[in-house]
């Protein structure tokens, strides 16, 4: 079996896929799709990724046959049930659903404010997408940081990271990327303990060589500044 994944560098969905990768030490080719080139409206590319987005991933098996998953949060489940080995969801079925529950906090609530799509539309409408998408960022990044407190130790849920982990880095760095504040005190101090949580389990988090391989400058593609 192969894999490969059709990413972009600075897609904060691609950087959780290269997360979990890392995470399991999955070997995988690294194939490029430039969304500010637009790259992603190739019929090419639609016909494996029909909504045109990144990440794609596609399993060559041994015989040749290819499947094809898109969407960062079910490639990071297909990765954790064909590769048991390190685990990405707890066993418990409670805890399960919670890792679930923070992960959508932001994949669904706080990423599409800030995708490429979004903003684009919004300069289309003559919006400043760095003055419209901060205020869901922070609120969204306050909200994960406090459903977190009943299950957070070294992570967002225990002391193992989990696919709630590998969406809060990315979603950490795209917060900085449109100046949202996280590592500066809150004016609202009772929010503090929420985003001091997050910061304390991104520190862990970039003690792995997983999630450090996985930034965006670490990639083939980044720009460089």
């Amino acid at each position: 079996m192969k894999l490969r994944l059709w990413n972009y560098w600075r897609s904060s969905a691609s950087q959780r896929v290269r997360i979990g990768l890392g995470l399991k030490q999955l070997a995988f080719e690294y194939l490029v799709i430039n969304i500010v080139k637009q790259e992603q409206f190739a019929e090419t590319y639609r016909a494996k990724n029909s909504i045109a987005q990144v990440p794609t991933l596609e399993i060559v098996h041994d015989d040749g046959t290819v499947h094809t998953v898109t969407q960062s949060l079910p490639i990071l489940e297909y990765l954790d049930e064909r590769f048991p080995e390190v685990p990405l969801l707890p066993k418990d079925l409670y805890l399960r659903a919670k890792c679930r529950a923070l992960s959508e906090i932001v994949n669904s609530g706080i990423q599409p404010m800030q995708n490429l799509s979004t903003t684009d539309r919004l300069k289309e409408l003559g919006i400043e997408a760095k003055q419209w998408a901060p205020g869901f960022i922070a609120s969204g990044l306050i909200a994960l940081g406090r459903a977190a407190a009943e299950t957070s130790g070294k992570f967002l849920v225990g002391d193992a990271p989990t696919i709630a982990d590998c969406c809060l880095v990315p979603q950490l760095g795209a917060a900085r990327r449109f100046h949202v504040l996280v590592d500066e005190k809150l004016a609202d101090s009772t929010h503090q303990d929420a985003i001091d949580r997050l910061l304390a389990i991104e520190a862990n988090c970039l003690a792995l060589p997983a999630f450090v391989n996985a930034a965006p400058d670490r990639q083939p593609d980044a720009v460089k500044p």
